[in-house]
């Protein structure tokens, strides 16, 4: 097995211990996330109070971008690399999407919200905006393709060249406020040049927020995990259990046919072995009964 989830004795699947310690200390932080958020930093010179949802959004949209998109793509890389393939890979670079696409839709509803007071619309078809709901289709149509029936190993390079399309996006949606004009601003905490915009409880504030929501991530990613495990071991049961039913059933058919033909054959055997016997007995005997007692097959006149 691996570190994310554990096999016991029983074939059961166990969570290992690290991953929840991650969950808890997840939650934590991100109740520390809200209460400086809301309550002790201070509001913003330009944006005021709409600046506190950008403590959570920034670190959703980080996290839907580059900790499951980097997840996805190396995942699916190693799978595809024959002296690296296997199915742990496939399982968690699907763990990622999934995972992703929970985080891709949070980014575009949290962008909403602060979009409605900030440009005074709900959405608009922004290159940022629109990138990024295309990163979400993507990852739904990759949780699509990952349901349809196919070979395990089929399926696993199937959605291996999906999540390699869907990287391909990221970029894209990174770089959509420097090659467009748009109405998205640039990086909220650090610009191309990588100077800080925020400073002193915001700061902390933001990076608290990145720690709480990397850590989420983290522990939602395992656990995902640990679902896939669980699938394919319901799915190989299935599948046991289903060649089993074949194979009893065959054996059924094959027994009673065999019973069928061993009958039919011993009764025609005997039936032709007596119709056969009493036809020639019965042709023997009229060839003895015509031979000299039968004047009438001498003709008139014939020799005596």
């Amino acid at each position: 097995m691996n570190s994310i989830s554990r096999m016991n004795s029983d074939g059961s699947v166990s969570r290992p211990r690290w991953l929840t310690v991650v969950g808890i200390l997840g939650i934590v932080s991100m109740g520390f996330t809200v209460w400086l958020g809301l309550w002790i930093t201070p509001p913003d010179q330009v944006q005021g109070n709409l600046a506190r949802l950008l403590y959570i959004h920034p670190p959703i949209a980080t996290v839907a971008l580059y900790w499951a998109g980097g997840v996805a793509l190396a995942g699916s890389l190693f799978y595809l690399w024959p002296r690296t393939r296997s199915f742990f890979w496939d399982r968690l670079a699907a763990s990622a999407v999934e995972v992703g696409a929970v985080f891709s839709a949070l980014t575009c509803i949290t962008g909403s919200i602060w979009g409605r007071p900030a440009w005074g619309v709900w959405w608009a078809w922004d290159a940022r905006l629109t990138s990024t709901a295309l990163l979400f289709l993507l990852e739904l149509g990759y949780l699509a393709l990952r349901r349809v029936p196919a070979d395990p190993a089929i399926r696993a390079r199937r959605c291996a060249v999906a999540a390699l399309l869907i990287a391909l996006d990221v970029p894209i949606v990174h770089f959509s406020v420097d090659w467009w004009q748009t109405l998205h601003q640039t990086g909220t905490v650090l610009d191309p040049g990588f100077h800080l915009h925020v400073h002193g409880s915001m700061a902390w504030t933001f990076l608290l927020g990145f720690i709480a929501f990397s850590l989420v991530f983290v522990w939602l990613l395992g656990v995902r995990y640990r679902i896939e495990v669980l699938q394919d071991q319901v799915g190989d049961q299935e599948m046991e259990i289903s060649l089993t039913e074949r194979w009893n059933e065959g054996g059924d058919a094959g027994a009673g046919g065999s019973g069928s033909a061993g009958g039919d054959g011993t009764a025609a055997t005997g039936t032709a072995g007596t119709g056969t016997a009493g036809t020639a007995g019965t042709a023997a005997t009229e060839l003895v009964g015509v031979g000299p007692s039968a004047p009438h097959d001498v003709p008139e006149g014939g020799a005596p």
